[in-house]
């Protein structure tokens, strides 16, 4: 093969994936930043203005829902790494020859669609639910106190829908750790908490950090879990943009919003980067 066959053949694989980013990701995504510039209305049609108020006037609207987006996408990201950590530990150390039926476990939810599961949610969580009783009854829950529709139960929602993508990553990357590194821990009198926090942690970074990613991307823009657990005082910036397309289609107000969230989400990932450094995402780090 000459040389130059050669230096084609990584743009030749490129190729097929650009094709699909171009048709599905990049023209859509120009057409809804020309709409975002537009004024009108459906009726009357939308006429290119380069209107860039109504990026301003969407922020000043919806600044509280923008911010609780980010809250609750916060919150359930770190409860779903409290939990993913020690059960991708305890799968990846101590599941022995169930390794495989306890990760099927953990991602036989997606065998469920999105949407009947989080309508499960509120069977579960309902006021006169077992849930409910059983907090009354240990005294965790007021006797009128409820968990549906409140911040408790969208939160909760958003954690279980979105606690497979925390714990797999997590698992990759503790599963790739030499045991050999922890009994030589143990060897030069290491306690377990050193052990976890000074090899495990650091070994399994690419994952932590994959996950955070993979968990607090996609739930900032869940709209879903505010519908059916909370109410109108729990609507996240997802719900406004579901609204504002399908029920009032003010197009222009709705393609905003949806730029404004991928900037912030760009920006927070960024300096989520900047701090972590892209080394733990790659592994390079591992692999110096």
């Amino acid at each position: 093969m000459s040389r130059t066959r050669r230096s084609l053949v990584p743009y030749a694989l490129l190729a097929p994936g650009m094709l699909w980013l171009a048709i599905f990701f990049a023209i859509p995504l120009y057409y809804m930043a020309e709409i975002s510039l537009k004024e009108g209305t459906l009726e009357t049609g939308y006429q290119l203005t380069w209107h860039f108020q109504t990026y301003v006037d969407a922020i000043k609207n919806y600044d509280s829902q923008l911010m609780r987006s980010f809250q609750y996408a916060g919150l359930a990201t770190l409860i779903s790494l409290a939990i993913a950590f020690p059960l991708a530990y305890a799968i990846a150390f101590r599941g022995g020859r169930y390794k495989t039926a306890l990760l099927l476990m953990v991602i036989l939810p997606f065998f469920t669609t999105y949407l009947v599961r989080t309508l499960s949610w509120q069977t579960i969580l309902d006021d006169s639910g077992l849930v409910v009783d059983a907090l009354k009854a240990v005294g965790l829950l007021a006797d009128d106190g409820r968990l549906l529709a409140t911040t408790n139960a969208v939160v909760a929602g958003i954690t279980y829908n979105f606690l497979p993508f925390m714990i797999l990553p997590v698992y990759a990357a503790l599963e790739r750790i030499d045991p050999r590194m922890l009994e030589a821990a143990y060897d030069l009198y290491a306690k377990r908490r050193d052990v976890i926090t000074r090899v495990v942690v650091p070994a399994a970074a690419p994952g932590i950090v994959a996950g955070v990613l993979l968990t607090f991307i996609p739930a900032a823009g869940d709209f879903v879990n505010a519908e059916l657990l909370g109410t109108p005082q729990q609507s996240m910036i997802g719900t406004v943009i579901q609204s504002r397309y399908l029920e009032i289609t003010d197009y222009p107000t709705a393609a905003a919003l949806s730029f404004i969230l991928m900037l912030i989400i760009l920006v927070l990932v960024l300096v989520y980067a900047r701090f972590v450094g892209t080394e733990s995402l790659t592994g390079a780090e591992e692999a110096r």
